[in-house]
């Protein structure tokens, strides 16, 4: 096949992409992203990386000027779905010279259709980052880090060159001058505080098949402890005896609504002595991820000083590989080392730091179907199981 007809077959292929099932979207993606590879210069990788952010941040004032909203709602009551840009000006606080800069922008990037000088109508994209969608949650959450990524070579010539280790002096501290930890910055800033809790609530954000969908509960244990998943628990095992526990802090126990009867709700702060004593199973969904093993290690110390003989302890986290670590798992490591100067774990770490804290790992569950490859460790949450360790 000659380059004109790959050229027209992909021309072809890309007005018919609506009618793609099951894995093709993301196998097609994947199979132009590797094109896209091998024909880049690295020149051409540098200029489009080093241009992406402006896509970003774009995106980000139309989101703050709530332009997507407004072109929503004016396209709607439009005869042919398209919007000025005098009604865009009128409804946003935007000037109309900022307004003809940042709508040409997201025209030129796809964001936008430009029908004829200052008249558009809204992409797919615009339609998706209206106020109430949760990519703009998104947007606002990733732009936000943005200021942290920027300052990491700052940080690491003045700080060392050492993997961060404490989460109140780390990335996030030192590029907004701050010492709150990113916590309690998004506690006392609602506007980047909602946008980060609702990123993880998207469905991205559950790796894979639930824990006790592979994890045999129902033969090991009685008891968890943590929201959703208890939730969801309760409904798979509704008739498993024992007592469920649902712990957080106090804010997230009081915002706690429609649990079951059978799910006890309690305000606890693990880094606090562990108030439940002997449990049959203690439960920490994608905790852990969140600290750097300094203070993770103190908050298993916790769960440890609680356990009994016959306790154990379920952390469901993804393992990173030990190679072959794909870009998603790579960026979230990056993400962790910014936000919370923690890190994204391979097998071998989290055995190390289960073991630091006087537990012994006693097995890793995955799905049978779940091979330890880089893509699936990538996309498959494990369950760790721990057991106090004596003597």
């Amino acid at each position: 096949m000659s380059i004109a007809e790959s050229i027209e077959s992909i021309n072809t292929l890309a007005g018919n992409v609506s009618g793609l099932k099951g894995n093709e979207r993301q196998d097609l993606l994947q199979a132009c992203e590797k094109l896209r590879d091998k024909l880049e210069k690295p020149s051409d990788t540098i200029v489009r990386l080093a241009f992406s952010g402006h896509q970003l941040v774009v995106l980000r004032l139309a989101a703050d000027l709530k332009l997507f909203d407004v072109m929503a709602l004016e396209a709607g009551q439009s005869l042919d779905g398209s919007v000025n840009l005098h009604a865009l000006a009128e409804k946003t606080p935007a000037e109309p010279l900022l307004l003809t800069r940042i709508m040409r922008f997201l025209a030129a990037m796809g964001a936008v259709h430009e029908i004829r000088p200052q008249v558009y109508s809204p992409a797919p994209l615009a339609a998706d980052l209206v106020s109430s969608s949760p990519l703009s949650a998104a947007l606002i959450h990733c732009t936000h880090f943005m200021s942290v990524l920027s300052k990491l070579p700052e940080y690491f010539n003045e700080k060392g060159w050492k993997s961060p280790h404490d989460a109140h002096d780390g990335p996030f501290q030192f590029a907004l001058g701050s010492s709150q930890h990113y916590f309690e910055f998004l506690s006392s800033n609602p506007y980047y505080g909602q946008a980060f809790n609702t990123v993880m609530a998207m469905p991205f954000r559950r790796r894979g098949k639930n824990w006790f969908e592979f994890y045999p509960a129902a033969e090991r244990l009685l008891v968890s402890s943590a929201g959703e998943d208890l939730r969801m628990f309760h409904e798979r095992f509704p008739d498993l005896p024992g007592k469920l526990v649902l712990q957080d802090l106090a804010p997230v126990i009081d915002s706690a609504t429609a649990l079951p009867e059978r799910i006890e709700s309690q305000s606890y702060d693990f880094f606090q002595e562990q108030p439940i004593k002997h449990a049959k199973a203690y439960f920490m969904r994608t905790v852990l991820h969140d600290w750097p093993d300094q203070q993770a290690e103190k908050i298993l110390r916790r769960v440890c000083d609680a356990m009994g003989p016959n306790s154990v302890l379920l952390i469901n986290e993804l393992i990173l590989p030990e190679a072959g670590v794909l870009l998603s798992s790579a960026l979230g490591d990056i993400q962790m080392m910014g936000s919370f100067a923690s890190l994204e774990r391979t097998e071998a770490q989290w055995k190390q730091l289960l073991q630091n804290a006087g537990l012994e790992l006693v097995h890793v569950w995955l799905p049978q179907d779940c091979e330890k490859t880089p893509e699936a460790l990538a996309n498959q949450a494990a369950v760790f199981e721990a057991r106090r360790r004596y003597g």
